[in-house]
């Protein structure tokens, strides 16, 4: 079957016939042509057009032609939802859509420029897409910078930041507390922008239906209880101090850890340290 489009392709007009290709017919032959000749020689040569007003194939709403195919096509597939957001955002300038969307878009407009041939273009976009959709399925949860094991997390804390006034950290050592800060378990340490913009929910209607499914609690207060579930843990399963417990746990200094601890389980962390150990020795003895 013969798909075509409108030249000099960037996005869209690459993510569709990689969706094509690859779940839709293997064999698809995909023209560009300047863009008054799509129709007319679509005609001709009994091509379906896409990505251009007018035809079946084409952006609705805020959704770009990419997402239309999915749809059209009854295609189910978690990856590739992922993926439309990323592409739906890059292609229409909303790089609120999906995080990716911003670098996708800069790849895209880097490659379109460096490669002037529209199907040298496409063979390497479709190489660009096959990594997005194997991130997309396999990878997405993953960090660049995987937060690394608690031993090495306290090393780094001993070394390099906990010094206090006695000696002033060095930019990179700032920088890397907060890379650090970044990395702490990601799974508790997700902000309300970026878990809409993941299940592609407006941030307003989430903050507002989020406790009516989880404890009748807010976002923030969510979070903060499963932080304070994680050093509970840590205090009964390690020797670790608190300051070392409130530093695993995200919290930005002992103070705000105590104050949350408190709030959370109607006692201090030292005493329920305290108790813990007590309660260990009683059992061993």
């Amino acid at each position: 079957m013969k798909w075509i489009t409108r030249e000099h392709p960037k996005i869209d007009r690459i993510a569709c016939p990689w969706l094509i290709k690859r779940f839709i017919d293997a064999d698809a032959e995909i023209i560009y042509v300047p863009f008054d000749q799509v129709i007319t020689k679509a005609t001709e040569i009994n091509a379906v057009p896409f990505d251009l007003p007018g035809v079946e194939y084409t952006h609705y709403e805020d959704q770009c032609t990419f997402d239309y195919f999915l749809k059209k096509h009854h295609i189910k597939d978690v990856a590739l939802d992922r993926m439309a957001a990323v592409i739906r955002g890059a292609d229409t300038d909303r790089h609120d859509f999906a995080p990716q969307a911003s670098g996708l878009s800069a790849i895209f407009l880097g490659l379109s420029k460096n490669i002037p041939d529209d199907h040298e273009l496409l063979e390497l976009g479709m190489k660009v897409y096959d990594g997005l959709y194997t991130w997309a399925k396999y990878l997405h949860q993953q960090k660049h910078t995987q937060a690394p094991v608690e031993q090495l997390l306290l090393e780094v804390y001993h070394k390099y930041l906990k010094q206090g006034s006695a000696k002033k950290a060095p930019e990179w050592a700032r920088e890397l507390k907060e890379m650090i800060q970044d990395q702490l378990d990601t799974n508790i340490t997700l902000s309300l922008q970026q878990v809409s913009s993941e299940l592609e929910i407006n941030p307003a209607y989430l903050s507002r239906e989020f406790s009516k499914y989880f404890e009748n609690l807010s976002f923030g207060d969510y979070i903060r209880k499963l932080r304070i579930e994680k050093a509970i843990n840590l205090i009964d399963s390690t020797t670790y101090s608190l300051t070392e417990i409130a530093y695993l746990t995200g919290f930005s200094d002992q103070s705000h850890f105590n104050r949350i601890f408190k709030k959370q389980t109607g006692q201090n962390p030292s005493i329920y340290k305290k108790n813990s150990l007590k309660s260990k020795k009683d059992t061993n003895s």
